[in-house]
């Protein structure tokens, strides 16, 4: 396979999980794309700024393409742990969403710039092994964007039952409301089998 194949396959798929985690944002309300709903306070918006922070650092900071003149309290060095995972009340969805389509942009600029071999540093990796490819970096953001998206999966179907894989093809077996509420009585009912086991 040619480099632009390769490339071009890494990207699809990247740009497949970046539309998928913000379609979970379509049609809530600002507490719903907010509201932290794990213990650990795992949210909408927040796994989409966290998205951007990853996007920009290892896009732009790792091959020095740095993204921000003056980098926002929540991103880089002296950030506080956790700040990039939610968003705070003066941090509309406009401008979340839009700074992470920003980020896209150029992290996609970056991709179509640099060979698959380039070499960067990832600032924040310790020095002895923070040399990576641009290939090392896209297979590491996509698995992290797969990731995330599926937690958004989870935490939107918390918050008014929306499941699915993307826009137009939900990847779910035909079923109701009554299908789905026998389906998972005999999940839990198996679960409570094999715990007396």
């Amino acid at each position: 396979m040619i480099e632009s194949e390769s490339k071009a396959d890494l990207l699809h798929y990247l740009q497949a999980a970046r539309d998928a985690l913000l379609w979970k944002l379509d049609g809530l309300a600002e507490y719903d794309i907010r509201r932290p709903l794990t213990p650990t306070g795992t949210n909408l918006l927040g796994l989409v700024k966290h998205l951007t922070g990853v996007e920009l650092g290892y896009f732009g900071d790792t091959f020095g393409r740095p993204f921000f003149d003056e980098p926002p309290p929540w991103y880089g060095e002296g950030a506080e742990p956790g700040a990039d995972m939610w968003a705070t009340p003066d941090e509309s969805r406009d401008m979340v969403v839009g700074l992470y389509r920003r980020a896209w942009e150029h992290a996609d600029t970056t991709i179509a710039t640099l060979g698959l071999d380039a070499i960067g540093r990832v600032p924040w990796w310790p020095e002895e092994r923070s040399g990576v490819t641009l290939h090392h970096v896209l297979v590491r953001v996509l698995g992290d964007t797969q990731r995330h998206a599926g937690h958004a999966d989870i935490v939107r179907e918390l918050i008014d039952g929306a499941v699915g894989m993307a826009k137009g093809n939900d990847s779910m077996p035909p079923g109701d409301q009554a299908s789905w509420e026998s389906y998972r009585g005999r999940l839990e009912r198996a679960a409570q089998d094999a715990g007396r086991n």
